[in-house]
C-alpha cells in the first residue's frame, strides 16, 4: 500500500499505479511463483465477450462527433431553452445530456464540450470560471446516461445483465440533469445571467428535424435492447453503422480521409481502456489471494445489520476512493469485494451496480484527482483550485441524488422491472 500510494502521488497513471504494487507486493511478500500466473490473469480480465461492446460504442461516439452531430444537438439546444435566463447554461446540460447517449468517454466529451462552450459562455457574458464548472459537472452525465462504459465494466465483473444497467440508469441520468437544470435557475436569478429572444417554433421544429437522426441513434440502442431484439455489443456494432451513415451521407461531414484518425483515436481509447483493466484484474486477484474481500465483509457485518447505514458506508468509502483511482479500475477492484456483502444485506445487484458507478462519476469532478477538472482546466485556462470552489455546488446536487437513488431502490428498478 505505501507504493501504491507513493506512485499515486507523483502522477503515475492509475494502470502503472495498480501493474506495480501488484509485481512489487508480490515480491516483498516472497510469493515469487504468483509472478508466473500475472499473464494468465491480465489476459483472463480482458477475454468477456461484453467487453466488446467498449471500442464499437467508442467508435460510434468517434464517428458521431466528426459527422458533425455536435453542432446539430447545440444548435437544437440553444433554438429550444436559449431564451430563459442562463439559456447557455441550460444548453449546456441538455447538450452533454443528449452527447452523454452517444459518446461513452466522459473524458472525451468533457474535452469537447470545454472547447465548444466555455468560449461560447465566455462571449455571451458569463463568468469563464462558471461555464468552466458548470462543462466539468455536466460530464457526470456520460457515466450514467446509456451506454455508460461503467455500466458495461460493472456488468462484466459483477455478472449482471449490461441491458438491465442501461436500462437502470436512465431515470437516475435524468433526475441528475434535473437538480444541475434547478441549481442553475437559481444561479442565473443571482448572478442576473443575459437570456436571448424566444426563437419562433417553425426555427426550433426544423432545428429538431436536423438534429433527429443523431437523436435517433440512442434511442435505438435503449429500445432494442429494451425489446429484446439485440444485445449490448450487437446495439453499439449497430450504433457504429448508423452513425457512418448518418455522418458520412446525410450529415456529409465525413470523408474517406478521416477514417484513419477516427480508428486511431478508437484504438488508442479502447487500449487505455483494456490495459486498466487488466492491471486492476491482477491487483484485485492479489487481494483476493490475501483474502481482503471476506475482512472487509467481515468487517463491514461487524459493523452493522442495518442496510441504509451499510449503503451509506459504502457510498463514504466508494467517494474516497474515487478521489484518488480512475472508476474503471475502482469498479474491477471493489465490485468483487463489496457486492457480496450487499447482496446479503438484500440490496439488488443492478441497483448497486448505479450506486457505484453514480458514485464513481462523483469522482471526476472531485480533487485530487478529478480528471474531469484537470481536463477542463487544461483547455480553458482556469485554474484547478479555482474550478474546484464553483463546483463545489455541482458536487452537493450530484451527492443529493445519490442519496435519493440508494435509498429508493424503485428509481433505478422501476423501468426494468415495467419492461424486461
Amino acid at each position: 500500500m505505501v507504493v501504491f500510494a507513493i506512485l499515486l502521488i507523483i502522477g503515475l497513471p492509475i494502470a502503472y499505479v495498480l501493474g506495480v504494487s501488484t509485481v512489487s507486493y508480490i515480491v516483498a511478500t516472497d510469493n515469487l511463483l504468483l509472478l508466473e500466473s500475472i499473464p494468465q490473469r491480465m489476459t483472463g480480465g480482458i477475454q468477456n465477450y461484453g467487453l466488446l461492446a467498449i471500442p464499437l460504442f467508442v467508435l460510434a461516439g468517434e464517428l458521431m462527433n466528426k459527422g458533425g452531430i455536435t453542432t446539430r444537438l447545440l444548435q437544437f439546444a440553444r433554438d429550444l431553452v436559449g431564451h430563459f435566463r442562463g439559456g447557455l447554461a441550460y444548453v449546456n446540460v441538455m447538450t452533454n445530456m443528449f452527447l452523454a447517449s452517444i459518446i461513452a468517454s466522459a473524458n472525451a466529451q468533457t474535452a469537447m464540450m470545454s472547447r465548444i462552450m466555455v468560449p461560447e459562455m465566455e462571449k455571451e457574458g458569463y463568468k469563464k470560471e462558471f461555464s468552466a464548472a458548470l462543462t466539468s459537472a455536466s460530464s457526470l452525465l456520460s457515466p450514467i446516461v446509456p451506454p455508460s462504459l461503467l455500466f458495461i465494466i460493472y456488468g462484466v465483473t459483477a455478472e449482471v445483465s449490461i441491458g438491465n444497467m442501461f436500462i437502470s440508469g436512465v431515470i437516475p441520468g435524468i433526475l441528475l440533469a434535473i437538480g444541475f437544470v434547478i441549481l442553475i435557475s437559481f444561479i442565473s436569478i443571482k448572478e442576473n445571467f443575459p437570456k436571448h429572444d424566444r426563437v419562433k417554433a417553425k426555427k426550433v421544429m426544423k432545428a429538431f428535424f436536423i438534429a433527429l437522426p443523431s437523436l435517433f441513434i440512442p434511442i435505438l440502442i435503449i429500445v432494442g435492447i429494451l425489446a429484446g431484439l439485440v444485445t449490448p455489443t450487437e446495439s453499439a456494432a449497430a450504433a457504429s453503422f448508423l452513425a457512418l451513415i448518418v455522418g458520412m451521407f446525410l450529415y456529409k461531414e465525413i470523408k474517406l480521409s478521416d477514417f484513419p484518425g477516427i480508428l486511431l483515436n478508437t484504438a488508442k481509447f479502447t487500449s487505455i481502456v483494456t490495459f486498466i483493466i487488466a492491471m486492476a484484474t491482477i491487483f484485485g486477484w492479489v487481494l483476493s489471494f490475501e483474502q481482503v474481500p471476506q475482512q472487509l465483509s467481515s468487517m463491514m457485518v461487524s459493523l452493522t445489520d442495518n442496510v441504509y447505514v451499510f449503503l451509506f458506508l459504502c457510498i463514504v468509502l466508494l467517494l474516497v476512493i474515487g478521489m484518488v483511482i480512475e472508476g474503471i479500475a475502482a469498479i474491477i477492484i471493489l465490485v468483487p469485494i463489496l457486492l457480496p456483502v450487499a447482496t446479503s444485506y438484500g440490496v439488488d445487484p443492478i441497483q448497486f451496480g448505479i450506486i457505484i458507478c453514480l458514485t464513481m462519476a462523483v469522482g471526476l469532478i472531485t480533487p485530487p484527482v478529478g480528471t474531469a477538472l484537470f481536463i477542463t482546466s487544461s483547455i480553458t485556462g482556469v485554474r484547478f483550485e479555482v474550478l474546484t470552489r464553483y463546483v463545489l455546488p455541482f458536487i452537493a446536487v450530484a451527492l443529493i441524488v445519490l442519496i435519493i437513488v440508494a435509498y429508493i431502490p424503485t428509481i433505478t428498478l422501476w423501468l426494468p422491472s415495467i419492461w424486461l
